[in-house]
């Protein structure tokens, strides 16, 4: 079966400095993998060339089957996007951040007004749908972007530190809310992070990437076996040790 995200042999370089080195992992249908790394891992980088701000001068990116380079229309329809850096209009209201993503995707007003509804509904922000985005706390801003991500319905959807400046408690409702979208809607998702503890479900998949370069790759039991570990916490603290 077709992975939902496909990674083979990327390599991309700053000048001198190589930010990803034969970076390879895939991203299964309706799973939640982790790309875990601290800063200055790649992970960003890996986000630019996912989403095409950047061409990869090696390797291939495929989104279902279709890679980005040759075929980046098929490929990033099917990809919603939550970047690190907040994109939201601060002065329009949370209902007209969604309204404008749903006519950049071309959706006709009935059909973005029942979507709009429903990720309000999901997402907890019905109340505050009329409220100018730079009114909202933190937390709530995320929600929009997450919930603007998904209007075109995608079946693939990249996080970058999403919860980058968030209170511990908001995170986690953040990362509850989203394995929420790969069991009751079957989204794929990777998201990136470099704090160990939003890896809290069994079923999560993790690529550790440290220097560019893929380190171990699996489920979590799979990845602590390789390392001969005990938990995340010894492979990746504060100080990560690269793995043998």
């Amino acid at each position: 079966m077709t992975l939902a995200l496909e990674v083979t042999g990327l390599t991309y370089c700053f000048g001198q400095k190589r930010a990803l080195d034969e970076v390879s992992f895939a991203v299964e249908r309706t799973s939640f993998t982790a790309l875990l790394g601290p800063n200055g891992a790649g992970k960003t980088t890996f986000f630019s060339l996912a989403t095409r701000l950047f061409d990869a001068p090696a390797g291939t990116i495929r989104i279902f089957g279709r890679d980005v380079t040759r075929h980046p229309g098929e490929a990033l329809a099917r990809l919603g996007v939550v970047f690190q850096d907040p994109t939201l209009d601060l002065d329009l209201s949370v209902v007209q951040n969604l309204r404008y993503a749903a006519a950049l995707h071309g959706l006709k007003p009935r059909l973005a007004a029942e979507r709009i509804e429903r990720e309000l509904a999901r997402f907890g922000l019905f109340e505050q749908r009329h409220q100018k985005a730079r009114r909202l706390n933190g937390g709530h801003r995320r929600r929009i972007e997450i919930a603007r991500a998904l209007m075109h319905e995608p079946a693939l959807l990249l996080l970058d530190e999403p919860t980058v400046g968030l209170d511990t408690p908001t995170r986690s409702q953040l990362v509850a809310l989203v394995h929420q979208l790969c069991h009751e809607e079957g989204i794929a998702v990777l998201w990136t992070t470099h704090l160990v503890d939003e890896l809290n479900d069994e079923g999560d998949r993790v690529v550790l990437l440290q220097r560019g370069r893929v380190q171990a790759q699996g489920t979590v039991p799979e990845v602590l076996a390789a390392a001969g570990a005990a938990d995340l916490h010894s492979i990746f603290g504060p100080a990560p040790a690269l793995l043998p």
